[in-house]
């Protein structure tokens, strides 16, 4: 697998120029705080109006949208899950957003995409699990040149940043010799 689809950017979602954008949403898809609050804000009130029309998500799902004032062309919005300390079914549920979100991403040829350190924010998921949670399925959905020939993961903090690097040298260094 070839790590170098995948970049680590600092800087804001709503302003990268890619062919969709991933929103860490709300089961309600109609806004709220953080990255959320702030693609409704950047995209307008059409985004709004059309996550009206999609009945909610649930939690581990995405849907799709448009990117209306926004300059990717979609947002797939994805609810992760509020860390509730790691025993129910946190980990799968997260990496079920990923997978999700990269299907949407093959059956609309999304070439470039961008992800936010889903639940990581006011959910309270830990920033390292999550960081090798997104890597993992991320390398998965890239696997035998498959998925989008760029995956951008958006660092929020230098503690985002720093938990995606470190999630990118884990398995990433070359096996040894086969005994």
């Amino acid at each position: 697998m070839n790590d170098k689809r995948i970049e680590l950017v600092d800087g804001d979602i709503t302003a990268i120029n890619v062919d969709a954008i991933v929103n860490a949403a709300n089961n309600l898809l109609l806004g709220g705080g953080g990255v959320d609050g702030a693609i409704h804000r950047a995209a307008g009130p059409g985004l709004l109006a059309e996550c009206r029309t999609l009945g909610g998500c649930v939690t581990g799902d995405a849907k799709i949208t448009k990117g209306y004032r926004l300059p990717a062309r979609y947002v797939i919005h994805t609810v992760g899950p509020v860390w509730k300390g790691g025993g129910r079914g946190e980990s799968e549920l997260l990496a079920s957003c990923y997978r999700k979100c990269f299907a949407l991403a093959a059956a609309h040829k999304i070439n470039s995409i961008a992800f936010p350190a889903i639940s990581t924010g006011v959910y309270g998921f830990p920033k390292q699990t999550a960081a090798a949670i997104a890597i993992r399925e991320t390398r998965a959905a890239l696997r035998d040149d498959d998925g989008p020939a760029r995956v951008i993961m958006l660092c929020f903090n230098r503690e985002s940043r720093e938990a995606y690097e470190a999630a990118l040298r884990q398995d990433s260094r070359p096996a040894g010799p086969v005994l």
